[in-house]
């Protein structure tokens, strides 16, 4: 994919690494399997496409990396330890690469989600009403996050206007967590 995008464009910009994956459930009853893809797809996704394409952005003298993380990874999360802690992973390998990508002008900064009404959210059981409701009421703006909310934060991550900005974690929860 990586060299597909190189010689169709030339150069590669910008990265977003967005996947995710979850289930849900006390630890003490998680399958180590589950462990596997949860970190699989949560946190080695991110250092795969990461060591495919930072190379490429500091040879450009440029580039930005937009990693999306969860407030799950900053305050963790009941039922969604090892989530937690892979998304944990991604907010720190963040910091650590917009450190060390500074040098060559790519910045790297992360996106934390919170609640936000998707077919993860749903699958990990935000169909069941009351915790839609429970959720909304401890929302401070009254509702879930729509994918557009997040995708604006990613937007001026990946802008130019963020050019100065690197290492910043950011929450888009509608004030559940706050910095």
């Amino acid at each position: 994919m990586v060299e597909r995008v190189r010689s169709e464009f030339g150069r590669i910009d910008v990265l977003v690494n967005n996947a995710g994956w979850d289930k849900a459930g006390p630890f003490v009853d998680t399958d180590p399997a589950d462990w596997d893809r949860v970190i699989a797809i949560n946190l080695y996704g991110v250092l795969h496409t990461s060591k495919a394409v930072l190379p490429i952005m500091a040879a450009q003298g440029s580039g930005s990396v937009v990693n999306l993380a969860s407030d799950a990874g900053r305050v963790g999360s009941s039922g969604e330890a090892v989530y937690s802690a892979a998304k944990g992973g991604v907010i720190a390998f963040t910091k650590a690469t917009a450190r060390e990508m500074a040098r060559h002008q790519v910045n790297a900064n992360c996106v934390c989600p919170g609640p936000t009404d998707t077919a993860l959210f749903a699958s990990i059981g935000g169909d069941n009403p009351k915790l839609r409701e429970a959720l909304t009421k401890a929302i401070p703006l009254r509702r879930l996050a729509q994918p557009t909310d997040l995708a604006n934060a990613v937007a001026f991550f990946a802008s130019d206007e963020a050019a100065y900005i690197t290492g910043q974690t950011v929450s888009v929860s509608g004030g559940l967590t706050m910095s």
